[in-house]
């Protein structure tokens, strides 16, 4: 049996459920059942520090459930399961706004998992620059009102063995706090360390058959002739006939750039394109491109080309006379 719920019945299940769920005798924690219709297990939610929430979680569903979520601003997310059906990478979700998705959880499939939520500027303070500003390394991971940027660098032995500190941790009040700050922060460091060392990208080669690399390629042909409206990630990897993993790490292993860049590119182009003929409005062109919000619309334009749609109406010029570099 699948059970299919919107994002707002799936809350709703947890907000009842938290009646029955008890307060930690620590301050900063709170303890969440899992909602008894869906499953078994527990959400621990830690403020480690202020607006940095810790999220440790230990839940078995009892049938398969799709999540239908929708596009939303998100925070900046390091993730990683160390039991599951994804054990073998971590997950960095930036900072920005997220697609709307379909959410798979397998039923009968225990998971056991790490979540840190924090706002982007946050590395300011915890990995400051001169200034306090975010290192320049990491300014992908905050989009603002652009399309998110996620990443998947491989769990190492050192990422497994913090996490599991976290998880197992044994200390009570003040010493809690402190170790879990200490380790929280070694943590999201060994995760961003490969942006650091290798600023080409996060992935090793994945050394693709044949027959998958023609199927990637046959995905960026579908992106490039729907790009007003295109699939979904799951949609996307249905399509082509592999699973939205090997979908989202061969694109980037052979295009270098995401699915979700590509798309957002693609339309930039397109978008400039029609605003230098000059017969259409920004709204226009804004919506003929896909985008039902003009503010992320001009967000997403600025950051391509460096300037508003309105000013690439006028006929003004792009940065330096050129298109910005694309990511």
């Amino acid at each position: 049996m699948t059970i299919t719920l919107t994002t707002k019945e799936y809350s709703k299940l947890w907000a009842e459920a938290e009646i029955n769920s008890q307060k930690s005798p620590e301050s900063n924690e709170f303890i969440y059942q899992v909602p008894k219709q869906l499953g078994k297990g527990y959400v621990q939610d830690i403020e480690v520090y202020p607006h940095l929430l810790l999220s440790i979680s230990d839940s078995e569903y009892h049938d398969d459930v799709l999540i239908k979520v929708p596009e939303y601003n998100h925070p900046l997310q390091f993730c990683l399961e160390l039991l599951g059906s994804n054990t073998d990478d971590t997950l960095i979700s930036g900072a920005g706004v997220q697609r709307s998705w379909t959410w798979e959880i397998q039923k009968h499939q225990r998971s056991v998992g790490v979540d840190i939520h924090m706002p982007p500027s946050l590395l300011g303070t915890f990995f400051p620059t001169a200034g306090g500003e975010i290192p320049s390394q990491f300014s992908l991971l905050a989009k603002g009102d652009d399309w998110q940027t996620m990443l998947e660098p491989k769990k190492t032995v050192a990422v497994h063995s913090v996490a599991q500190q976290i998880i197992n941790c044994p200390y009570q009040g003040i010493a809690k706090l402190m170790y879990l700050q200490v380790r929280v922060l070694e943590l999201i460091r060994l995760q961003l360390t490969p942006m650091l060392v290798d600023q080409g990208g996060m992935q090793p080669s994945l050394r693709l058959k044949a027959e998958t690399i023609a199927r990637i390629h046959h995905a960026k042909e579908i992106l490039h002739s729907r790009v007003e409206n295109p699939p979904s990630l799951l949609e996307l990897s249905q399509l082509v006939g592999v699973s939205d993993r090997t979908l989202r790490r061969g694109f980037q292993e052979l295009f270098r750039t995401t699915v979700f860049s590509y798309i957002t590119n693609q339309r930039m182009e397109w978008a400039e394109e029609l605003l230098r003929q000059g017969n259409l409005s920004v709204a226009s062109v804004a919506n003929k491109v896909g985008y039902s919000n003009l503010g992320h619309f001009a967000a997403a334009f600025k950051r391509r080309f460096g300037m508003t749609p309105g000013k690439c109406l006028l006929g003004n010029k792009s940065v330096s006379g050129s298109k910005a570099v694309s990511e």
